[in-house]
């Protein structure tokens, strides 16, 4: 069926829904402002106007060339680098058919394994000889889940530190495997990452979201979400999908509070659209989400029901309303037809900063959802630093100017890439007028490629319009400015 420009329309203006725009002055703080959406824009325009435009761009990140890094039974992972050791530590989903064989489902066991690693590319398992697997101790199984029963979907959270409860790692999974009562997503401490303390495992959602449920805390507004499936209405009974519905959608449930039985239910917030259906992906594998700089920062796993799944990037301010890029680009795209990674991709934004790089783990299967013969690896994908998403002025120049901002002193840092081209900077007051001495004649006009360029200007410092209210107006010939922060350390 061929699409009208109606419903390509309607599909537009559903990815362009954004949250709110933020009161002015807006208090920025130093935390890194960033392009995914225009939050923070106030107007952008070419100079060549008829022809040209400063336009948002998705930079993707590129597939590690020795990938992939760890293969076997692998599934979804989650990996963090140790502050104090440096160690990567990557713990990720394994399973084991124990019946007759593939088909039978019900028989199938399911655990959290570890992995760990100096450079972050080659990765051991160690043989920790802690739990039976397969009818030997020799492996490296961390975690069975509640009562030795089923553990699936992990991921190590970041939580502040008074809900630690004095745990250096807090894991949320899921069971499914365990009596009445105790089946649904948990969470569970641990000093080491090894030794899980089964005392502190927590129910906390008895629904059968059978993904990889993502919890995140929300600094602002001091609450915990998960990002899951809204089974507790959609296929949680027999029957066909005219009674049972499809639960393949996002949903989102919060809590102010972690270690204990989150009360409300579900409530859905991404479901397929027009552009989507397109190919035939019209449904959602699930989503596991990272919250920074104020930021719900989202890996959408697309799913064309039974057969091939790929990650695609989402963002939102508020948790609810996620923006999809307009040309809707892959995070992790499927890999070409015969490798390891061509039937299915599981990325997370629960990427590692190495340097100037956002380094991102992620696992891929050589078949789809559906085959019954298929190998599971993990791989690794490399990006730019903050560096996702940037807006591009064109050939001909063009400028970016920000909504009304506080500022709060300190140094103006970039991160930029005008290695082509030309970055230059201006500061004006809320009706556009120059503040004298920071026009783009004064500013040292950027021609390089920093993750952390600081800006300046003949004679100048920015630091002395500490609390004034101000727009920043960036002009970019042929550059990508993807960030910009205050920098008040000395």
């Amino acid at each position: 069926m061929k699409t009208t420009p109606f419903v390509l329309c309607l599909a537009l203006a559903a990815m362009l829904r954004a949250a709110p725009p933020p009161d002015e002055p807006v208090e920025i703080g130093t935390t890194p402002q960033f392009f995914v959406d225009d939050h923070l824009v106030d107007n952008r325009w070419a100079l060549k106007q008829k022809r040209e435009m400063v336009l948002r761009v998705f930079h993707a990140p590129v597939k590690h060339a020795g990938n992939p890094l760890l293969s076997g039974e692998t599934g979804f992972c989650s990996v963090v680098k140790d502050e104090q050791s440096g160690m990567f530590r990557m713990w990720y989903q394994t399973h084991a058919w124990t019946g007759k064989g593939p088909e039978d489902e019900s028989k199938t066991q399911y655990g959290i394994a570890y992995a760990e690693s100096k450079d972050g590319v080659k990765w051991e398992k160690p043989k920790l000889g802690l739990h039976e697997w397969l009818g030997t101790k020799e492996n490296n199984i961390v975690y069975k889940g509640f009562m030795n029963s089923r553990a699936s979907g992990p991921q190590i959270l970041r939580l502040p530190e008074a809900d630690r409860r004095g745990f250096k790692y807090v894991l949320t999974y899921r069971t499914s495997g365990a009596k009445r009562g105790n089946n649904g997503v948990r969470v569970v401490g641990s000093q080491d990452g090894i030794h899980w303390d089964e005392k502190s495992d927590t129910l906390i959602c008895q629904f059968p979201s059978d993904t990889l449920n993502s919890i995140v805390y929300d600094t602002t507004r001091k609450e915990y979400v998960m990002f899951c499936r809204a089974k507790n209405r959609y296929r949680i009974f027999e029957g066909d999908i005219l009674d049972t519905g499809e639960s393949r959608r996002i949903a989102r449930v919060s809590h102010p509070g972690l270690w204990e039985e989150w009360k409300p239910v579900p409530q859905a917030i991404l479901t397929p659209d027009e552009l989507d259906a397109r190919e035939n992906f019209n449904a959602f594998y699930g989503m596991p989400v990272r919250y920074h700089a104020g930021i719900y920062w989202g890996a959408l796993w697309c799913f064309r029901f039974n057969d091939n799944i790929f990650t695609e990037p989402v963002f939102s301010r508020d948790g609810f309303d996620f923006d999809r890029l307009p040309d809707r680009p892959k995070i992790l795209p499927l890999g070409e037809e015969g490798s390891w990674d061509d039937g299915m991709t599981f990325g997370s934004m629960d990427w590692v900063e190495m340097g100037d790089e956002w380094w991102y783990y992620y696992s891929g299967w050589d078949g789809d959802h559906g085959g019954k013969e298929r190998n599971a690896a993990i791989g690794l994908a490399r990006g730019r630093k903050e560096g996702l998403v940037s807006l591009r002025g064109p050939r001909g120049g063009g400028v970016v100017v920000t909504r009304l901002l506080k500022w709060p002193g300190g140094k103006l840092m970039l991160n930029a890439d005008a290695a082509k081209g030309e970055l230059k900077v201006r500061v004006s007051d809320a009706t556009r007028k120059v503040i004298p001495g920071f026009d783009y004649t004064d500013c040292e006009p950027f021609t390089g490629d920093s993750t952390a360029l600081e800006m300046k200007w003949r004679g100048q410092s920015l630091d002395a319009l500490a609390g004034k209210e101000l727009r920043f107006e960036f002009f970019l010939r042929e550059a990508d400015l993807f960030t910009f922060r205050a920098d008040t350390s000395k």
